[in-house]
């Protein structure tokens, strides 16, 4: 009951795609690489997941409700984090059969409206619930800081009470002051750039954020691993930001994704937010950032859903 994609048969081959829908590849049991449940081959319908980074590339699979059969690039590093989870070395078991190396992959870039140069996504782990991770980077996602003060992103995930409903997010905060490309001031411009791209300003958390239309976040065998946005000029998104060690995600944080397969992301300024131990603080600090008009949003699918 497997499905792949022609991008899938493309990049493995028709000799190895069709032993995986004849069976002699398949894995039988598996873990969902989207939400980390049990699945199974024989028993319901499975989609082939290909990750694919900059010399090698690793088959997983998943629950076709969860994801559909797609490649996904990602960095060479992250691909030997799932080479590493697959063999044991991690508490996630999976399967890989041999496939071919790749040469091509998607390298990350965070276009400003004003076009500042690519930069390395800063490096994020987390454990998950209620929980952050910070990284420095030379830049930011839009611009960049003062060179007096380095910037640095945090990214929290907490499941947050939308109405009555338990919903998965992601809180995005600078710790510098984050200014426009060639801007020679030192306001604080990330939540106006953010906007520019589409994140709409949040009043009222008892409500989801509007959805952005192209962007999406990226998991994979249960943890988080990239923001995609659409490539300026179309064709296959890019990472607006994308972790250099996949960011862990409680138990909790992937049940509230499972069922909705969309991800609350908030974005605020520097020191708005601030490092929250536990989600209902995170939820009175979204709340307080939101009565100031100093917090943007978005609701986000899944990649390839």
């Amino acid at each position: 009951m497997l499905d792949v994609s022609n991008d899938v048969r493309a990049e493995i081959g028709d000799e190895e795609a069709d032993r995986l829908l004849a069976g002699d590849n398949a894995p039988g049991a598996y873990d969902c690489t989207s939400c980390r449940t049990p699945g199974n081959t024989e028993q319901e319908r499975t989609s082939t997941v290909l990750f694919v980074g900059q010399e090698t590339a690793v088959l997983a699979f998943a629950h076709a409700t969860c994801v559909p059969s797609q490649v996904v690039p990602v960095s060479e590093d992250q691909l030997r984090g799932a080479v590493r989870s697959i063999t044991g070395e991690d508490t996630a078991p999976s399967y890989a059969p041999p496939v071919p190396a790749a040469a091509h992959a998607s390298a990350p870039h965070f276009p400003a409206p004003a076009a500042p140069p690519a930069y390395p996504a800063p490096s994020l782990a987390s454990p998950a619930t209620a929980s952050h991770a910070s990284a420095p980077s030379g830049h930011s996602p839009y611009g960049q800081a003062p060179v007096a003060q380095q910037a640095v992103l945090g990214v929290t995930s907490g499941v947050v009470l939308v109405g009555q409903e338990a919903r998965p997010a992601l809180v995005v905060e600078p710790t510098a002051p984050i200014i426009r490309p060639g801007s020679a001031g030192h306001g604080d411009e990330f939540l106006q750039l953010l906007s520019e791209q589409g994140f709409a300003p949040v009043v009222d958390l008892g409500r989801p954020p509007a959805p952005n239309p192209g962007w999406s976040v990226l998991l994979a065998m249960g943890r988080l691993h990239a923001v995609l946005m659409p490539a300026p000029g179309g064709g296959r998104p890019v990472a607006w930001w994308q972790a250099h060690s996949p960011m862990p995600l409680s138990e909790g944080w992937r049940s509230a994704v499972g069922r909705s397969q969309k991800v609350l992301v908030y974005a605020a300024a520097a020191g708005t937010i601030g490092t929250q131990p536990r989600e209902d603080q995170l939820r009175a600090a979204l709340d307080r950032a939101a009565a100031r008009g100093a917090l943007v949003g978005a609701t986000m699918p899944l990649a390839g859903t």
